[in-house]
Parts: C-alpha cells; sequence; structure tokens
C-alpha cells in the first residue's frame, strides 16, 4: 500500500489528530510529546511530526508518524513536555543584546550610588578605553529625578562613561566623555533631542533622543570581530529562551557584515528579518538599489525593511504626545523625525517592495505615523505592504481603528507594560493612559499584534513576554487582577503574537511560526504546557530545547529512543544592554 494511502487512513482514524504529511523518504528525526501545540488551523493539536531535510514532512499521530521512520531517523520521546513552534520576537536589537553581556548591566539599580558602584567596579576590571553601560531608570530611585554626572565625574575623572537608559533614549555621560565629544554649555540641542542644563547652563550629564548622538558619537566604534563576538553571544542568549527568529531593528551595513559572516560559516541559526537604520541614508539608497532581499534557501536572513524613529520614549518623557505630560507641564515630547519625511521615506521604500517599521510611542508620535502611511499609501497603492508601527504605545481612541483600515501592523512589546505600570499613570493621567498598551482594543478590530521585547531594552525572556500578555502582571503576579485587565491577550492570541503573528509581521509566514509540513523545522521544548497551567506557573516554567532546521541549537537535557526529555542545564538568565 502507497505511503500516501497509509497515513491517510491513520489519519481518518477515530480518536487521533488529522494529520498533514508529504510523500518521499524516510524521516531524518522524529519527535513525540504529551502535547504539542502547533498553532496551524488545518491540525491544531499532534502526538507527533517527522522532519526530513529541516523542514516539517509530517504533523499528527503516533501511529501515522511510524511510516515515516526508518534505520537511520533520530527518535525523540518528549515525554509529558510541551512542544511548540519556534518562537518568534518581532523587535529585537540582537548585536546589542550580545554587546550588552560585556558592559556594565545596570538594570534594577535602586539608586545614582549604585549605578555609580557598579560601573566604577565594572572598569576596575576592564581595559576599554571607554565604559559603556545600560539599564539605569530613574524611576527606580527614591527622587524619580534625572541624575547629574557629577558623582560620576568624581568616581571615574579619568575615563570617558556614557550609561544608557533602560529605554535607549537617553544617555548619562561624565565629564570625561563630554570634554572627549567637545560639548559644553555652547553646544546646541539638535533637533529632536534635549540636553538637560544645570543652572548655569552647562550640561548636566543627561542627553535624551537625538542630542544622544552629540557624545555618542565620539565612542570608538566596535570592530568587526566585537560585532561577530556580540551576534555569537546573542545566538546563545535567544535559543535559550526559544527563540528561532526575530525581526532586528536598525541594522547597519557593518552588522549585516558579521551576520553574513556566521552565515557562511553556517554559524548563524536564527531566521533575521533585518531593518535598515533608516538615519543612514547611503545604506538605504544602497538597498533601495539593489532591490529587496528575501530570505534564502536555509531562510537565515532578510533585508526588506527599514526603521525610522517618530518620537522619543515615555520613560524619559520623549515620547510625543498629544497634550502635555501630566507630571511636567508644557513638556510633549520630542518628534525625531516630521511627518513629511516619514512619509517620503514610506513612499519610497513603497515603490522599491520594502516595508517601512516606524517607532512610536506617544499618541502624537502614532498619529503623525499614520497620517503619513495613509498618505503614502494614496499615492503609492500597494495591497500586501506591511507597514509597521514599532510600539504603538500610547494611542488615542480616534486612532485605533485606523490600524486595521490602513493594514498597518502593530508592533508591540507586552512586558513594555508590566516594566512601566508603576509610573505610567503619573506621565499619562487616568484618563489618556485607558489607550496604553492597548492590546484587546486593537484585537478587537481585527489588527494583529506582533509581539516581542525589544531586548535589550527587555529581558530576552519569552516566558515574560507571555505571561505579561495573558496576565498583565509582574513576575510577582502584581498588581492582583492586572494592570487595565481588559486589555488583557488570550493564551492562543498571546501564543500566535509569538509565533504566526510575528512571522506574518517578517514575511515568515509561509516558513516560520506553526509547526506544518513545508515549514521549517523550528520548535522548543518546554517542561509544562503555557496553554493550560495557572499564570502563576508560567515564569516557573523551563525550556528544555530549542530546534532550529530540525536540529538542536540549545538543550538542558535531552535523551533520545524512548527515553523523555528531562529537565537539567543553566539557570535562566536576562540581559539588557543599549541598543542600536
Amino acid at each position: 500500500m502507497r505511503r500516501a494511502t497509509v497515513l491517510a487512513g491513520l489519519a481518518a482514524t477515530a480518536g487521533v489528530p488529522r494529520a498533514a504529511f508529504a510523500t518521499g523518504g524516510n524521516a531524518d528525526l522524529i519527535l513525540t510529546a504529551g502535547t504539542i501545540h502547533t498553532v496551524d488551523p488545518q491540525v491544531p493539536r499532534a502526538q507527533a511530526f517527522a522532519v526530513r531535510g529541516g523542514r516539517f514532512v509530517y504533523v499528527g499521530s503516533r501511529d501515522g508518524v511510524r511510516a515515516f521512520r526508518g534505520p537511520r531517523t533520530k527518535t525523540v520521546d518528549a515525554g509529558a513536555a510541551t512542544v511548540l513552534p519556534g518562537l518568534i520576537d518581532a523587535h529585537l536589537h540582537f548585536v546589542a543584546v550580545g554587546r550588552a553581556l560585556h558592559e556594565v548591566d545596570l538594570m534594577h539599580a535602586s539608586s545614582l550610588a549604585e549605578v555609580v558602584r557598579r560601573t566604577v567596579a565594572f572598569a576596575a576590571g576592564s581595559q576599554d578605553p571607554w565604559i559603556v553601560g545600560d539599564g539605569w531608570d530613574q524611576n527606580l530611585w527614591p527622587d524619580k529625578a534625572f541624575p547629574t554626572h557629577d558623582a560620576l565625574s568624581a568616581a571615574l575623572p579619568d575615563r570617558p562613561v556614557v550609561l544608557h537608559r533602560v529605554d535607549g533614549h537617553a544617555i548619562l555621560a561624565n565629564a570625561k566623555a563630554m570634554a572627549h565629544a567637545g560639548v559644553d554649555a555652547t553646544t546646541a540641542e539638535p533637533v529632536g533631542g534635549r540636553i538637560l542644563r544645570d543652572a548655569r547652563g552647562a550640561p548636566s550629564g543627561v542627553f535624551i533622543d537625538n542630542a544622544q548622538g552629540l557624545v555618542a558619537r565620539a565612542i570608538p566604534p566596535p570592530t568587526h570581530d566585537q560585532l561577530v563576538r556580540a551576534a555569537t553571544a546573542a545566538l546563545a542568549e535567544c535559543h535559550r529562551w526559544g527563540l528561532t527568529a526575530i525581526g532586528d531593528p536598525g541594522v547597519g551595513a557593518d552588522v549585516i557584515a558579521a551576520y553574513e559572516e556566521l552565515a557562511r560559516a553556517d554559524r548563524f541559526t536564527l531566521r533575521n528579518h533585518i531593518m535598515l537604520a533608516g538615519s543612514d541614508a547611503e545604506l538605504v539608497a544602497a538597498h533601495v538599489r539593489s532591490g529587496p532581499r528575501a530570505l534564502d534557501a536555509r531562510g537565515i536572513l532578510a533585508v526588506r525593511a527599514i526603521k525610522l524613529y517618530a518620537d522619543g520614549a515615555l520613560g524619559s518623557r520623549g515620547a510625543a504626545l498629544l497634550a502635555p505630560y501630566s507630571d511636567d507641564p508644557g513638556n510633549t515630547g520630542l518628534l525625531r523625525t516630521s511627518g513629511a519625511t516619514i512619509q517620503e521615506m514610506a513612499e519610497r521604500a513603497l515603490r522599491a517592495g520594502f516595508q517601512l517599521c516606524t517607532h512610536a510611542i506617544g499618541d502624537r508620535g502614532n498619529r503623525i505615523v499614520l497620517d503619513a502611511y495613509e498618505a503614502a499609501l494614496r499615492a503609492v497603492p500597494v495591497r500586501d505592504h506591511r507597514l509597521r508601527v514599532e510600539h504603538a504605545q500610547v494611542l488615542d481612541s480616534a486612532d485605533i481603528p485606523r490600524f486595521a483600515r490602513l493594514g498597518v501592523i502593530a508592533s508591540m512589546q507586552s512586558t513594555h507594560q508590566i516594566s512601566d505600570m508603576a509610573w505610567a499613570q503619573t506621565r499619562l493621567g487616568p484618563q489618556r493612559v485607558t489607550g496604553a498598551y492597548a492590546w484587546r482594543s486593537l484585537l478587537d478590530t481585527g489588527v494583529l499584534i506582533a509581539n516581542g521585547t525589544d531586548a535589550p531594552v527587555e529581558a530576552v525572556n519569552t516566558l515574560r513576554t507571555f505571561h505579561s500578555a495573558i496576565a498583565r502582571q509582574n513576575e510577582l503576579n502584581q498588581p492582583p487582577g492586572g494592570w487595565y485587565p481588559r486589555q488583557r491577550m488570550t493564551r492562543d492570541e498571546a501564543l500566535r503574537s509569538m509565533t504566526l503573528w510575528a512571522a506574518r509581521a517578517n514575511f515568515m509566514e509561509t516558513v516560520a511560526g506553526s509547526i506544518a509540513v513545508g515549514k521549517f523545522a523550528d520548535f522548543v521544548v518546554l517542561d509544562r504546557d503555557l496553554m493550560g497551567v495557572a499564570p502563576e506557573q508560567i515564569m516557573a516554567t523551563r525550556v528544555l530545547a530549542t530546534y532550529s532546521s530540525g536540529k538542536p541549537v540549545y538543550e538542558a537535557a535531552i535523551k533520545t529512543a524512548t527515553a523523555p526529555l528531562r529537565a537539567r542545564g543553566r539557570r535562566p538568565g536576562t540581559c539588557c544592554g543599549p541598543f542600536a
């Protein structure tokens, strides 16, 4: 009897999952598990799947998969573990994640004094001429005020220091760094940037949004070898959280070269949707001339998107608002790029077959982007444009339906809500905050949400992403009942936002985002079922293994044949740092 006839009969047997399969030879890998969530509407649940040539060739029952077993087939029984499609982070600053592992970690520092102590301790063991760090957040400090450079300059008077705020939209520089950069009381603010000053008009050390470049331009750029090292470290960090694909915003030519070196050596094991740095006019022009680059046959690198910034961030009061900040009257934030420029870039991208992805956090920033996109689509109508708004964090109620009407993708990061909820209402007030982190409001209009972390702004922690999306609570399950709980996602929506919807935002939905025949065999094995366990158990979940194209790229512990996967291995961690 032919293989297809056998499988069709098995799929029709009562009590087993529906099956999808491809004909051909024996499988390279067969996996069975207690629970397999495929995120494929044709076969939503399965007991087993088979992999050949790096792609799924069968998804269905334990009985059905036996037809694909041959003498050289590797078999894995995951026992009671749960298997999901490889997870996708739609917005992750990849090289910055790796570089942060070699810089000062200032996450959760409870005071400026602690920031200085950590920086001094790091500098004592570093040979780098510049000390760079990331993660400080004045909202965690007793007075919640922006710092000044004085304590940092006194502690490290002879070495330049630049410390990035947690959101990447402000820096604290010491006196030596400002001297190297030639910044003083006479330095003018650039458009879209702010220099905080003392009573005498001298820079206080804090530079916001476009003003960061006044100091950052003096920092020696990373070498090619340092970028390759950072990318290698980021691969390991992403895979141990179950990530097999990302959207990578604001990438330059030097970073692409590092990726390509790793790809040529078969060492780049993540599907990367690269978004070119829109601020680099020469880079954008070169890629527009050569045309969009879709994923190659191995599905590793694609260059078909451009990243812009419309405004700043809420935490540093740089997000552009329609009305002043509730805790800073007279300040409506910063516009880093004009609406006319965004429209011009959108038209250019649409004509060349590129996707435009624009950072917008404040309600004014989001409205300006939507206005620009609407005008661009009138001028250059493209049906499957997949224009994106990155973050879409604070929305006026009038603008929420426009996403669906224009076909714009909301690329949002659910963990931003739990990081910001302690102070977001102070910034926005009780009325405007109801349009912040408004996932349900967008979903109810038919908009898909592509979830992510914005790492290293947030940790590369997919469990935290899922938990925050369904609970709107932090790791301690606070606040009880969730923060504005009506905006929660369902578990199915949260999973799709981290798989199939994120894949679509990255033009990957035909090859990734679900366990389906013909797609790359990307999957993750967990020690419990995120779709069924109590919310308070989600953060205790362990990633047991991550596979890319049917090959393990992270394993906590794995045994073949009939032995179940058992959880061993390194304790999960986080990483945070500045981003490009």
